[in-house]
C-alpha cells in the first residue's frame, strides 16, 4: 500500500478555521499552513486588544500548529502576511523582527479585506531533515 501523499495537522492549541480546510497539511518534509489570524483557540473568535495583540496572537496560533507538526518558527521558509491596513507595515515589521527568528524566511505582504481582524498569516515550513529526505527520494 502506498504511503499517504499528505496528512492533515491539527491542534486544539490554535484556532480552527471557519471552512472546509485543515489548520495545515504536510506533504513529505513540507508543511503548508492555512491562514491564521488573531483568533482565540478557546472561543475561535477574534481576541480583543489592538494591532500588537493581534499580531502576537497570530504568531501564537502559527507556533502551536508548527509545534503539532514537530516544527518551530526557525523552520519557516515562506510567510504570506495579509494586513487590513497597509499603512501598518512599519509597525508590523517591528513586531515581526521581534517574533520571527533570523535568518528570516521569504515573505510576501499584501493588503486584504479582512473582516474583524487586523492581520492574517500563512506559512510554509520545512522539516530540518529535508536535505536527507530529498536525497533519499532521488
Amino acid at each position: 500500500m502506498q504511503p499517504e501523499l499528505k496528512r492533515t495537522v491539527t491542534t486544539p492549541e490554535a484556532a480552527v478555521g471557519r471552512g472546509p480546510f485543515p489548520q495545515a497539511v504536510q506533504v513529505g518534509p513540507l508543511l503548508f499552513m492555512s491562514g491564521q489570524g488573531p483568533l482565540s483557540p478557546v472561543t475561535n473568535q477574534p481576541i480583543g486588544g489592538g494591532f500588537a495583540e493581534h499580531v502576537q496572537q497570530t504568531f501564537e496560533n502559527v507556533q502551536a500548529i508548527l509545534q503539532a507538526a514537530g516544527l518551530k518558527l526557525e523552520h519557516v521558509v515562506k510567510v504570506t502576511v495579509y494586513l487590513a491596513d497597509i499603512g501598518r507595515v512599519p509597525e508590523f515589521n517591528l513586531l515581526y523582527e521581534r517574533l520571527m527568528p533570523k535568518p528570516y524566511p521569504a515573505r510576501t505582504l499584501v493588503q486584504a479585506g479582512l473582516r474583524g481582524i487586523e492581520v492574517e498569516m500563512d506559512v510554509i515550513a520545512a522539516h530540518p531533515g529535508i536535505a536527507s529526505f530529498v536525497q533519499s527520494e532521488t
